[in-house]
């Protein structure tokens, strides 16, 4: 079996939602279809939750109201005929009523409308055209455990027990939702339906997992900053999480670990352009050089100075239990006998750890910062790569770099203001004899 996530622009609207049908016409095996929801539509029922949490309801039900119209006009331009506009208008009109329903005590309810309602308009879109296929609740199979968790021995044992009981060929449920421990709507905060279709895949022991977007795979650079980027044919695993990470928009960090403990092959693919080969991401060795580069903006660089440090031990404990008190991931660390500079990516609690830091030593906080990452292979084998690197930014300030953590990347950290230059110096530095064999072909 194979499985198929489409993301929210692939059924963003009727037209794209006939794409996706097609595309799952190609096939001649079984298929599990994981649908997010109408691109646009999970922000607008968190804004509704949030206008809900503020008692402006007025304002909530005028979004609402304009959610559920955006909904008519879609239906008018996926059904042919006027039975199953019919038949999906009253769906509509029923979730919307259920929705008019829900208090601010229902946020998990209120957000997992989205994948509801796509993959019921999806599947009845389907029977219009005779295409045999199955809805499978989500609900069903997919929970979490009392830490957020997701409880992959029950939902091996759900999914495997609904899956026999399918004589379909195409079967449809949604991605990002679930049950948790006491049995109510929650999701899957990390990775969201890219998650989905990973624990799925690993659940089924499935053959292959194809997440499908509006990216022809994944570039070797952020095609936002930089012209005549390429798509990459082939990464690891640990490549592909290090990008992911650090700021490659296409994929969740965390959504491919399942596929990656199973050994099951994640291909990238573009709704848009089917024909396009994409990438797979596979358990295979690093790149002889750098594979790809991605830049992760909003951060925040804090350098601890204080001479305590010198020869102690137990300080650097001391300050990382200060960032777990509020819950406070750590990106980067450099440290030097009398200092520690590290990032976080989450300034919510930025004033109370400083004020908890300054009993340590002196603070210096540094705003607007990027990281860039760069994957490949970066084990003690290789020769040059990260000299190759600097070279590329000797008019660029570097406020940090963290190399040697992994085999699989070295990140730098720099000036937001700088990062497009910096991103572009390390396309022509680093892939030029690539892209001049593309020009040429």
């Amino acid at each position: 079996m194979l499985v198929l996530k489409f993301g929210g622009t692939s059924v963003g609207n009727a037209q794209n939602i006939k794409k996706v049908a097609q595309i799952i016409q190609t096939y001649r095996e079984p298929i599990l279809v994981v649908l997010s929801a109408v691109s646009g539509t999970t922000n607008t029922l968190t804004e509704f939750h949030n206008l809900l949490a503020k008692r402006k309801e007025d304002e909530a039900k005028t979004l609402i109201d304009s959610l559920e119209l955006s909904y008519h006009a879609l239906l008018d331009g996926l059904y042919a005929s006027e039975y199953y506009q019919l038949k999906a208008l009253t769906f509509i009109r029923k979730s919307f009523e259920k929705l008019r329903g829900f208090t601010a005590n229902n946020e998990h309810e209120i957000l997992a409308q989205g994948e509801l309602i796509s993959t019921n308009l999806f599947q009845l879109y389907l029977t219009e055209l005779q295409i045999d296929s199955t809805l499978l609740s989500a609900l069903d199979f997919m929970s979490i455990d009392a830490q957020g968790e997701p409880e992959t021995k029950k939902i091996k044992t759900k999914l495997s027990k609904s899956i026999a009981d399918i004589s379909q060929d195409i079967i449809i449920t949604q991605g990002f939702i679930c049950l948790n421990q006491e049995n109510k709507i929650d999701n899957l905060k990390r990775g969201g339906s890219d998650y989905s279709a990973s624990l799925i895949g690993a659940a089924l022991k499935a053959k292959e997992i194809q997440i499908w977007t509006d990216i022809d795979g994944m570039h070797n650079n952020d095609p936002r900053y930089v012209e005549n980027t390429f798509s990459i044919d082939e990464i690891s695993f640990d490549e592909a999480a290090e990008l992911a990470y650090f700021g490659a928009k296409i994929l969740h960090p965390q959504s491919v670990i399942p596929a990656k403990e199973n050994n099951i092959p994640v291909l990238l693919k573009n709704t848009f352009d089917p024909e396009s080969k994409g990438t797979i991401i596979k358990n295979c060795g690093a790149s002889n050089g750098i594979r790809a580069i991605a830049a992760k903006d909003g951060i925040v660089a804090m350098k601890i100075k204080s001479y305590r440090m010198l020869l102690a031990y137990g300080f650097l404990k001391k300050i990382f239990e200060v960032f777990e008190k509020y819950q406070t991931p750590i990106d980067m660390i450099t440290t030097s006998e009398v200092a520690v500079s590290l990032t976080i990516d989450t300034p919510t609690h930025i004033d109370k750890i400083v004020k908890e830091l300054q009993t340590f030593g002196k603070i210096e906080v540094d705003n607007d910062m990027s990281i860039v990452c760069l994957a490949g292979d970066f084990s003690q084998k290789s020769r040059g790569i990260s000299a190759s690197v600097l070279n590329c930014l000797k008019e660029i300030p570097i406020r940090m770099i963290s190399y040697g953590g992994s085999d699989f990347n070295m990140s730098l950290l720099i000036d937001t203001k700088n990062k497009a230059e910096a991103l572009n110096l390390l396309n022509k530095g680093l892939f030029q004899e690539i892209l001049t064999l593309q020009e040429t072909v």
